[in-house]
């Protein structure tokens, strides 16, 4: 999930102000890490707290978003899920956003197995974002970091995201780079997002290819990023630059789920 941390981390800067080149210096003065880091670090917090009991699971999800989202307010909140995060009884909010797919990547480390994936996938998304297609998004993305960490190659890979978006290989990054445009929505991000992964040739170059393909750049290098690093794998450099950025205690819960599933 370190993947997903450094991707928000390098995308921060240009999620409003599109770089759209492959030629920028990964990790700026002005680089923080968002929302999407917070929720990405949460997830992980309630898999491991959760065990393997479905209920608890959702109550130690809300749990985990709710704790770190209140102590972190101004990391670029989508307005329904800000005030999500507030309710004291939150419900799902048919959303279809791409938070959905930003935050899952821990559960494709998590899982068992492919019916494992697609389980704790629907849990941990459907506390807010119950949508179809937020679902699909989400799911879709842990489908491809399950697979990737288990050795499959780009191929099967493809041939599984593809089950879910059959419009992937329809376009390429430079293409996507001179038409593609902010989009918040699952449906509009993680096919994108995926095909910087498809056409990464490192972890590297994954991230370089998200921020050219512009749009919501943060959550686009954090989909591809954490479909990379189960792939590609992140050198030592990489990590240390990713941890150094975030807080103690949520270097502490990266640590702690990567000792428990790795």
């Amino acid at each position: 999930m370190l993947g997903a941390i450094f991707g928000d981390i390098v995308g921060s800067r240009f999620e409003f102000y599109n770089c759209r080149s492959k030629e920028f210096e990964l990790f700026h003065k002005d680089c923080f890490f968002t929302d999407d880091s917070l929720l990405t670090i949460a997830v992980a917090n309630a898999l491991i707290k959760a065990g393997g009991d479905d209920e608890a699971l959702r109550r130690e999800t809300i749990h985990s978003m709710q704790t770190l989202g209140r102590k972190y307010p101004q990391r670029g909140w989508g307005l329904a899920f800000s005030a999500w995060l507030f309710f004291d009884d939150p419900k799902p909010y048919n959303s279809w956003g791409n938070g959905a797919a930003m935050r899952i990547s821990p559960v494709g480390w998590f899982a068992k197995d492919e019916e494992d994936v697609g389980r704790l996938s629907r849990i941990v998304t459907g506390v807010s974002h119950n949508h179809p297609e937020g679902l699909k998004g989400a799911e879709c993305t842990a489908m491809c970091v399950y697979l990737a960490r288990n050795g499959a190659s780009k191929e099967e890979i493809f041939a599984r995201a593809k089950e879910y978006y059959p419009e992937l290989g329809g376009y390429s990054c430079a293409e996507l780079s001179k038409t593609y445009e902010f989009n918040e929505s699952c449906q509009g991000t993680v096919p994108e997002a995926l095909t910087c992964f498809f056409e990464g040739e490192s972890f590297e170059d994954t991230i370089r290819n998200a921020i050219f393909i512009g749009g919501d750049s943060d959550t686009i290098a954090a989909i591809a990023g954490s479909v990379a690093e189960a792939y590609f794998g992140m050198s030592e450099a990489e990590r240390l630059s990713a941890l150094a950025v975030l807080p103690e205690e949520l270097q502490d819960i990266v640590k702690k789920f990567e000792g428990a599933v790795l």
